[in-house]
């Protein structure tokens, strides 16, 4: 078992609550089988709770009040989504994964942890017109003028998409500026969370998608 931490104990106990043991059997999970099945690298397996976990659950922070309906693009080993399942049950979550083996690890965690997860395998280009959510988010897919063409038309109207991004974020958004008004997206903003309560903090770009009236004649669309 990889104990959490000591100093990370506060952050953990708030972001998951009573549900923190769902958390600790998730990295156990991830410690014993990740590396064998390319999920995670080797070296990752110290550093899962505070590189992995709690960056991870300070986006649940991001999420607007109300919101229900989530979409996780790229899951992967299941960080970001998997991981907001965790920390906030209200939420409803799909996973949408191209990777045959990864969708079978992602059934296999749900299945293990009970949390009622939607896998999908498929590419999001291939869910373009066909699913909506009122919340987006993707952890390390693609740059953000890329990743905006993937994810932005499976947000809703008024809907958002929340990336999580490294210290180039703000470089990013100003390259993706014109991509993000061409499908929609406004307001872009680069915001960190777990300042002063975490060593790193969780940087999220978030970009609203106007709803489909106002996009309409609009010049900049």
């Amino acid at each position: 078992m990889l104990s959490l931490p000591d100093h990370l104990r506060p952050s953990a106990e708030r972001l998951f609550g009573d549900r923190l043991e769902l958390a600790e059997r998730f990295v156990d999970l991830l410690a014993e089988q990740g590396p064998e099945r390319g999920l995670i690298g080797p070296r990752e397996v110290e550093r899962l709770w505070e590189r992995h976990l709690i960056n991870c659950a300070l986006l649940a922070d991001a999420i607007p009040a109300g919101a229900r309906f989530v979409a996780d693009v790229g899951s992967g080993a299941g960080l970001p989504g998997v991981v907001l399942a965790i920390a906030r049950p209200d939420l409803r979550i799909v996973l949408i994964e191209t990777m045959q083996r990864r969708t079978t690890w992602l059934e296999e965690v749900d299945d293990h942890l009970g949390l009622d997860l939607e896998v999908v395998r498929a590419r999001a280009e291939e869910l373009h017109g066909r699913r909506s959510f009122e919340v987006v988010t993707a952890r390390a897919v693609a740059a953000l003028d890329k990743l905006a063409r993937w994810t932005l038309p499976l947000v809703a109207d008024d809907g958002v998409l929340l990336a999580m991004k490294g210290s180039s974020a703000a470089e990013e958004v100003e390259k993706a500026r014109p991509v993000l008004r061409r499908l929609g997206g406004e307001d872009p903003t680069v915001t960190r969370y777990g300042v002063g309560e975490v060593e790193v903090p969780t940087t999220v770009v978030q970009v609203r998608r106007r709803a489909m009236a106002t996009r309409k004649g609009d010049p900049r669309g």
